[in-house]
């Protein structure tokens, strides 16, 4: 029996109900989970914030030290991995914005056109000087607050601010460095499972795709893929904060091994990635021309996938990736069984891919290029290397899914 408009509106709007109440629940679970991300940052400002003010308070004699909590917040706030540069650019930019800004209220008093003149001399005179963006804002921002919160009878007590500054800025180093380092592996390893976990993902789903011949399944993964790129950027930039902390932390020295890993193998991740979007590429063409595929095709790209998975584990526990090497060679293995039994071109393209992507893998694991290139050779048997001949030397296919021992243009340079 047919529903009437009105039963169809009832369900239309309870399903929109159910929808925004998931929705809710995710953004919820989504902001918890930013909090407690952040915690540790939280409690790091809130504490060199207040060390700011008793170091400035206490060796001052500062009534009111505005400056030294300030910067011990700039410090903190600044992105992970720069915190050393940006306390000494936050320390010039106050030295700046007070200099300029006294000068100004003791020469023409405060007021609203006093303040316009003063942002805009202290920005001018920082970008003469060569000061990157935080020094310019961090100017600017300090001349705002001489010429609004002080008084001029304040005047002209330019050193005294900036020492409040430098004791605001040590404070958030001591902070960051001896009272509540961060681990900088564990930072490292949050940033990087974002990326290595949807490309395990991605390579899955691939799998699937492939053994059951479904060309939109594979083309939904190599579109999902994409979003891999920006989260390689945040895993750099906390590569960068890991070695900062490394450096700087003694209690952080004993993590240096391992992070040198983590770092090492960043190039070749990077790598993987990339050539894995032409892996998935050519698996969509090869399903939806109707080539024959082995069964060995998916399970190489399944296993390729796992490798995947055990490489952020392992890097992420600071342990020998012997499991990833062992699991990429599974899988090269596999393409090479693939080979043998029969595929068409795009399927020749997806196997040599295996045999590339396995090779990034070998090498994230801290093997050297001569020997990954041996065990990827006796790994695959020969076959695979056949696969990359073929694909490499048929006209008209594009540099990007021409898979070799040297990878696309699209792929980078990789010294193999």
């Amino acid at each position: 029996m047919a529903r009437s408009p009105k039963e169809l509106d009832k369900e239309r709007v309870a399903d929109l109900a159910r929808e925004f109440r998931q929705r809710s629940r995710a953004t919820v679970k989504d902001r918890w989970h930013a909090v407690r991300f952040n915690l540790v940052l939280a409690l790091q400002a809130g504490v060199a914030a207040a060390l700011a003010w008793v170091g400035s308070h206490e060796f001052l004699g500062n009534p009111s030290p505005v400056f030294a909590p300030i910067a011990a917040i700039g410090t903190l706030a600044s992105s992970v991995g720069q915190r050393l540069r940006r306390t000494v650019e936050l320390i010039i930019g106050v030295a700046v914005g007070i200099g300029l800004g006294d000068a100004l209220v003791f020469a023409a008093g405060t007021g609203p056109w006093q303040l316009g003149l003063i942002v805009f001399l202290a920005i001018v005179t920082t970008i003469f000087l060569g000061g990157g963006p935080a020094v310019v804002t961090q100017a600017a921002a300090t001349a705002v607050l001489i010429v609004t919160v002080q008084s001029r009878a304040e005047a002209n007590i330019e050193a005294p601010r900036v020492i409040d500054a430098l004791i605001g800025g040590f404070a958030g180093l001591v902070v960051i460095t001896l009272l509540l380092p961060l681990n900088p592996l564990r930072v490292v390893d949050r940033a990087a499972r974002p990326a290595l976990g949807r490309l395990a993902e991605e390579l899955t789903e691939t799998a699937e795709a492939i053994r059951t011949r479904d060309p939109g399944r594979a083309q939904a993964a190599l579109d999902r893929l994409r979003e891999v790129e920006s989260h390689m950027q945040g895993f750099e930039e906390a590569l960068e904060g890991g070695r900062e902390t490394s450096v700087l932390s003694p209690v952080r020295w004993h993590r240096r091994g391992a992070l040198t890993q983590y770092v090492e193998s960043s190039e070749y991740i990077e790598h993987a990635v990339h050539n894995s979007g032409t892996l998935i590429r050519r698996a969509v063409t090869a399903i939806e021309d109707g080539e024959p595929i082995p069964e060995e095709m998916s399970a190489a790209v399944g296993l390729l996938a796992e490798s995947v998975r055990l490489l952020r584990k392992d890097l992420g526990h600071g342990v020998r990736p012997e499991a990833t090497r062992e699991q990429a060679l599974q899988a090269i293995g596999q393409a090479g069984r693939a080979y043998a039994e029969g595929v068409g071109f795009s399927g020749s393209v997806v196997i040599a891919q295996v045999r590339t992507t396995g090779s990034d893998l070998l090498r994230a694991t801290g093997i050297e290029r001569l020997e990954a290139n041996q065990l990827v050779r006796r790994a695959a048997g020969g076959h695979a290397g056949e696969a990359a001949e073929t694909a490499a030397g048929e006209p008209g296919v594009p540099a990007s899914d021409r898979p070799s021992d040297t990878p696309s243009s699209e792929a980078g340079p990789v010294a193999r």
